[in-house]
């Protein structure tokens, strides 16, 4: 029987185990830093979706690029501003009606009657949370006090993060088109071509997605808003504007914003919930072979199987961000893959030099 020896070089070794601890690093750096990529990203979405009317501004005369992100950015903010001028006195105003008719709800549900009732004759809700109460006692009050603590620091940590992504995407707005040029540059110069059309062709991919991803969620938000109004249906501006956030999540967003908002139509009135029910089937059937292929365009073309793939990774590794960012990466790699595939054909079917 012969024995076979399996001899590696040192430089292998030490190149396998550089490799390891890089990606270890990475995996750390990631970790700690979660906070800030996940600010980076936003920041980076919201870049894509103002660049097209900052590019557009330079085409219709605003020469200086400084100039012309000043006045997409202030024009951005106005919009938001102006939004939310006309949605949060409503919004305000839903939630103290809301927070104004919570006693009654709890008196309906402790008493078993009323559209809630069902909750405490059939399972008993009332007397369950009594018991968990009585039994936590001390304990369930400092739950209730850490609670509070966590809830103003997640408070805080929203205002800082809302802060840090504005002044985050205004310097990528500025800054963005250099940095970009400075990394061609790195790559040798009978490359960049190549590169800079895959780099246009990844841009075209994304900032499609993302504007069009944002116009998709606004209008789902707006109809909703006017459906649940027609029918009298309450907080109506706050779930039209829960529709337009869920909306941005591929695939599954505007699924769990339909069962939201026909529960809530459901137990306003039957009949209301029924026609907000078929309202959500139509509009998806409107927004999927409509609105969607309206205003991608040919800017994102993925199959619905690598769709669905991405976005169940992309929420696997980072949630609700990842989902939002699982279609935009599926595309880079997409325009990455069908770029190798080119030049390789074009390498194949290349006649040999000569010598």
């Amino acid at each position: 029987m012969l024995e076979r020896i399996v001899r590696f070089r040192v430089r292998t070794i030490l190149a396998i185990v550089g490799i390891v601890l890089a990606v270890w690093a990475l995996i750390r750096v990631v970790s700690i830093a979660r906070t800030v990529i996940v600010w980076f990203l936003i920041a980076l979405f919201l870049a894509l979706a103002i660049n097209p009317l900052v590019e557009w501004l330079q085409r219709r005369g605003v020469a200086r690029r400084g100039a012309a992100v000043a006045i997409a950015y202030l024009a951005v903010l106005a919009t938001v501003a102006t939004i939310a001028a006309t949605f949060i006195p409503t919004v305000v105003r839903n939630v103290n009606s809301f927070a104004e008719a919570t006693p009654g709800y709890v008196e309906d549900i402790t008493e078993g009657r009323g559209r809630l009732g069902f909750l405490q004759t059939k399972y008993h809700v009332v007397d369950r949370i009594r018991e968990q109460v009585q039994e936590g006692g001390a304990k369930r009050l400092l739950g209730i006090s850490g609670t509070a603590v966590a809830v103003t620091k997640s408070v805080l940590n929203i205002v800082v993060g809302i802060v840090t992504v504005a002044f985050l995407t205004l310097f990528m707005l500025l800054e963005g088109p250099r940095w970009i040029e400075r990394l061609f540059g790195l790559l040798p110069p009978d490359s960049q071509p190549r590169w800079k059309a895959v780099g246009g062709d990844v841009y075209r991919t994304i900032g499609g997605y993302v504007t069009g991803n944002l116009a998709i969620s606004l209008i789902a938000g707006i109809l909703t808003t006017i459906v649940l109004l027609i029918l009298g249906v309450p907080y109506a501006v706050a779930l039209g504007l829960i529709v337009a956030i869920l909306d941005l999540i591929p695939l599954a967003g505007a699924t769990i914003a339909a069962i939201i908002i026909t529960s809530v139509a459901f137990l306003h009135t039957p009949v209301a919930g029924i026609i907000v029910l078929v309202f959500f089937i139509l509009y998806q059937q409107f927004e999927n072979h409509v609105l969607q292929p309206l205003v991608y365009g040919r800017t994102v073309q993925i199959s619905p199987l690598a769709v669905l793939l991405a976005v169940l990774i992309g929420a696997e590794i980072a949630g609700v961000i990842g989902a939002l960012g699982a279609i935009p990466v599926a595309g880079t790699i997409q325009v990455l893959i069908v770029d190798y595939l080119k030049h390789k054909r074009e390498r194949v079917g290349a006649p040999p030099a000569l010598t």
